[in-house]
């Protein structure tokens, strides 16, 4: 269903009851420090910062990177666009300008030069941040690729624009595309790293960039109410994830595979195939005539398969909400997956 119901571990909350803590606010909480100080190691950016979620890591980067009235570029299929409440607009006073995404996450070049703004002009707004999602979700979970990375970092750098990377699942490209989270973000201005996804924390995000950039970020978040006291008991369960469950990743995007190579064994299921470039998500629909000889919809089946086999997925995904979403994860075993596909041959047939 998400890689967001993962559970701490036994280390993890053996982690977290032995954190040394103090107050994070007056920047006295030792063990955010180190999270933060990791942070900017893994990830080659000056400075760092302990957030309560990705969105408010999101929102952080565009109230640093734009004034009011400016507007930030990114995908008509974003998390930021799409999953944030509109944030920008209502807290930051930023507009959005989308792009169509690609099947793959990536925008074209045409469509990134036609949505810009004509600095010049009084009648538009400035486009003063261009902010890309890494992996995507809505496309797959798919790693941008690192031509596109690049074509970006130019674009930016050509017309005076920033970039942000909602690196939401952004370990999960890195540990896809064998490199490292510093190679990733190589000429990126900030990203906002999860730690709560595929690395088990329970709570929070990294927001990374350089220190004047988390400077004016930290006065952002006390003023969007994500000033924490003695933080470092989330923050020590950051720190044990990105350690110690970045490279078993790996485990959750094979079984990612074999869950996408069961199902597309199986007759009545459109699978959205990725090739080699899916990370832990999978997406499919069922065919509509194998929906009405179950005799319900999308809806109904994914009810069938909680109530009856107890596999928990998500839905609404694709232009009519048919497709729907299968997330591998930390608390997701070989077993797990072999059920799985073993119920929806049992429904189908």
């Amino acid at each position: 269903r998400s890689d967001t119901v993962t559970k701490p571990c036994r280390n993890m909350r053996s982690a977290m009851a032995n954190a040394d803590v103090g107050d994070d606010v007056y920047g006295e909480d030792p063990s955010v420090k180190r999270l933060q100080e990791y942070a900017c190691y893994i990830t080659g950016k000056e400075a760092s910062l302990f957030v309560p979620s990705g969105t408010m890591g999101n929102l952080i980067a565009v109230g640093v990177h734009c004034q009011r009235g400016e507007e930030v570029m990114l995908g008509n299929k974003s998390h930021m666009y799409l999953y944030e409440a509109g944030g920008a607009s209502s807290f930051m006073g930023v507009s959005y300008a989308c792009v169509p995404n690609l099947p793959n996450g990536s925008f074209s070049l045409d469509d990134m030069s036609e949505a810009l703004r004509d600095s010049e002009d009084d009648h538009f707004p400035k486009t003063s941040l261009l902010a890309i999602e890494n992996t995507h979700n809505f496309c797959g979970g798919v790693p941008l690729k690192r031509d596109f990375l690049i074509q970006c970092r130019k674009f930016a750098e050509k017309n005076d624009l920033k970039i942000h990377v909602d690196g939401a699942r952004i370990a999960n490209a890195a540990i896809s595309q064998k490199t490292s989270l510093k190679e990733l973000l190589d000429g990126m201005d900030s990203a906002s790293i999860c730690l709560s996804k595929g690395l088990g924390a329970p709570v929070g995000s990294i927001l990374v960039g350089s220190k004047n950039f988390i400077l004016k970020g930290k006065r952002l978040r006390k003023g969007l109410g994500g000033g924490m006291r003695q933080a470092g008991v989330l923050a020590a369960a950051g720190l044990e994830g990105i350690v110690n469950n970045l490279k078993r990743l790996e485990d959750d995007h094979r079984r990612a595979y074999e869950l996408k190579r069961g199902l597309l064994g199986i007759r009545g299921i459109k699978v959205r195939d990725l090739g080699n470039e899916m990370t832990n998500m999978v997406y499919f629909a069922i065919e509509e005539n194998y929906l009405e000889r179950i005799g319900s919809g999308t809806d109904g089946f994914l009810k069938v398969l909680e109530d009856e086999y107890g596999v928990l997925l998500q839905g609404g995904y694709g232009a009519q909400g048919e497709h729907m979403r299968a997330v591998t994860h930390i608390d997701i075993f070989d077993g797990d997956v072999e059920k799985c596909i073993e119920a929806f041959k049992d429904i189908t047939n």
